[in-house]
């Protein structure tokens, strides 16, 4: 295929526009659907587990696909799966705001998860492969970590008006406009891009992904309700799909995931960090939400409102975070967003920040500056340094490290939360149960910050040049030393 000339500078601002409008459907759905959790909890009489399943259905399906899909839009073409993508998750969208019980609901979440597990990894792919100056690069990823800003703001106050005035199935209608205008704008102006050579499928890898994924969320929300002879097997089940991808995904020519990606420091600091990082904002969020509205009895608009002082610093600290990475390196970012996610978890934990609005605020602030400043670095750290014709596997591993940690820190605040509470009332028992929760979030703060000073060093960056040498193909090789 003959390449494509390099757009010009307003054609690039409106192929990342159009990328952003599909991170922000993505993107919001979450948050909009934690504030209306206690209003489907009424509607279904859904358990704790049965609210954990309507987040973690999405979040696990994305994790699990993620990439599978970055490397087929490496081989079949971006752009085709970009537009595959934005039409399954606005047709799951409809099909979720008409679902008739919970678990009809899980099942269209997770149909919209099929479309958007083809929507944020091939986006960041087309943004690296539309936007090749290194500074340029991490101030476009600082505006498309700034999106996420934006979805934290308006999907509780939206999704809380939506809930109050129309109902809590209206939170699903805001991705249809949103879904077929970028279709339509994709149709137009986004370029059809493909790796230079293509990756052939890895079905047995794929597998060992859903079973590894599926099963460890199953055993970790399950634990609290079901008996060790149901959960054990599930559990056994992950740590042998997670063997099996080990030994297994290192024998072939072509894997769903090369390993040797983990060998370059900053590129596994990055995973982890992901993780880490999104675990403490799934379980932030399920905590945050079923106490204000459970606990303190707010409505859902005014739940809503008590997010945004997690939601600005998150808009506001993201673009900065940007362009500290482009002219200073990942570090910085890294070290302030661990520190101020440390402090938010230790502040709930030992001083239960939540019962005063003073320092519920302060925690709120503490958590967005956090999580504002973490996600640009682990985005460019990511993608930076790896060989191009690689950018859509590696884009896709950092997306699939933010939905696994999404739907592990659901999982396990979750778990933690109601077996605190037991068969007592969320009222009475909340503020004690949900302190080891927060001890777990204020770990993974800590996580971010180790991690973010000790594979952002000298001998870290050696790593990833090594690994980059290695995962560049002979031939081009060659072609950068002969110029061509």
């Amino acid at each position: 295929m003959a390449a494509m000339p390099e757009p010009n500078h307003r054609r690039r601002l409106l192929v990342l526009a159009i990328c952003c409008m599909s991170l922000l459907i993505v993107s919001i759905d979450n948050t909009i659907l934690n504030v209306a959790l206690p209003a489907m909890q009424r509607d279904f009489g859904a358990s704790t587990s049965g609210l954990q399943w309507a987040i973690d259905a999405y979040t696990l399906v994305l994790a699990a696909l993620l990439m599978l899909a970055g490397s087929t839009a490496d081989r079949v073409g971006r752009k085709r799966v970009f537009m595959t993508g934005l039409v399954v998750f606005t047709l799951g969208s409809l099909l979720c705001s008409l679902a008739p019980d919970l678990s009809w609901l899980v099942v269209f979440r997770m149909m919209q998860a099929v479309g958007g597990s083809m929507l944020n990894p091939v986006a960041m792919s087309i943004i690296t492969n539309t936007f090749t100056d290194p500074r340029e690069r991490a101030r476009a990823i600082g505006v498309w970590g700034a999106v996420v800003g934006i979805s934290m703001a308006a999907g509780p106050l939206v999704g809380g008006l939506l809930v109050e005035s129309v109902g809590w199935r209206s939170i699903f209608w805001v991705n249809l406009p949103v879904g077929l205008v970028a279709l339509a704008l994709t149709v137009r102006f986004v370029p059809e891009s493909r790796a230079p050579k293509a990756r052939r499928p890895d079905p047995p890898g794929q597998l060992m992904v859903i079973v590894l994924f599926g099963s460890l969320t199953y055993a970790i929300i399950e634990a609290p309700h079901a008996g060790p002879a149901t959960v054990l097997p599930f559990a056994a089940l992950a740590l042998a799909a997670l063997l099996g991808l080990l030994l297994y995904e290192p024998r072939r020519t072509e894997p769903l995931i090369d390993l040797r990606f983990f060998r370059s420091a900053p590129f596994s600091g990055a995973t982890v960090i992901a993780v880490s990082a999104f675990a403490a904002l799934g379980g932030f969020l399920f905590l945050s939400t079923l106490y204000l509205q459970n606990v303190r009895g707010l409505s859902a608009l005014h739940a809503g409102l008590w997010m945004l002082p997690m939601a600005v610093p998150t808009f506001l600290c993201a673009p900065l975070s940007g362009r500290l990475v482009g002219t200073r390196g990942p570090r910085l970012p890294l070290l302030i967003a661990g520190g101020a996610l440390t402090l938010s978890g230790v502040l709930f934990a030992a001083f239960e920040a939540e019962t005063s609005d003073v320092t519920l605020f302060i925690g709120y602030v503490l958590f967005g500056v956090g999580f504002g400043f973490v996600n640009a670095p682990i985005t460019n750290t990511a993608v930076s340094g790896m060989p191009r014709a690689q950018a859509g596997v590696a884009a896709a591993v950092a997306s699939t490290s933010r939905q696994l940690g999404q739907t592990l820190g659901v999982a396990v605040v979750g778990a933690v939360l109601a077996a605190g509470v037991g068969a007592s009332s969320y009222r009475d028992t909340f503020v004690s149960a949900a302190r080891p929760g927060w001890w777990i979030l204020a770990a993974c703060g800590l996580a971010v910050l180790v991690l973010g000073a000790v594979t952002n060093g000298r001998w870290a960056h050696r790593t990833a040049e090594r690994t980059a040498e290695r995962l560049e193909s002979p031939e081009a090789r060659e072609a950068a030393r002969s110029g061509t």
